[in-house]
């Protein structure tokens, strides 16, 4: 298995029974390396403050990640600056817990990682939040005029409405 490029493991014998903070920073090979994973021009900037506790199924980590990245706009590759300030709450359980087990989670909203040996990896787990954060298919602001110049109709210009506009037109 290859190590994360932003690993900050936890060992779980330090955790404790309290609630304790916990503050990461990638620095700059990390956040080059993070960005060549999730095919981003560049990271400059990924943080994250969070506590961290047990319960009864395993680890919760609660905070908020802050972070900066360009993107290369998925139409023309342009850079796209992107701003991400996201709170999360992931809830780390041990390799093999079976899904079909009732695992009573306190928040809707809480992700479950999975992890195996003696540690939790808050480093890894934050560069997946900024990951999942990112706008999936961002666009630059010459996108839409560079799909108009390749032929690329506009949602307006297709489907039944369209249809029913030029109809209307031609009145």
């Amino acid at each position: 298995m290859i190590a994360p490029e932003f690993s900050r493991p936890q060992r779980l014998d330090a955790i404790g029974k309290g609630e304790h903070r916990v503050e990461i920073s990638a620095d700059a090979g990390e956040r080059a390396a993070l960005a060549k994973r999730f095919a981003l021009i560049a990271i400059d900037r990924l943080d994250a403050v969070m506590t961290v506790h047990r319960d009864a199924t395993g680890v919760v980590a609660r905070g908020h990640l802050s972070g900066a990245a360009v993107q290369p706009c998925s139409v023309t590759g342009d850079r796209v600056p992107a701003q991400v300030e996201e709170d999360f709450a992931i809830r780390f359980v041990p390799e093999g817990t079976p899904e079909g087990d009732e695992v009573e989670l306190s928040d809707a909203d809480c992700d479950t990682v999975f992890y195996a040996g003696g540690a939790i990896d808050l480093g890894e787990a934050a560069a997946e939040t900024l990951a999942l954060a990112l706008d999936p298919f961002p666009r630059s602001p010459g996108a839409d005029a560079a799909l108009r110049d390749a032929g690329v109709l506009g949602e307006g210009e297709t489907g039944p409405f369209a249809a029913l506009a030029k109809l209307k037109k031609q009145d």
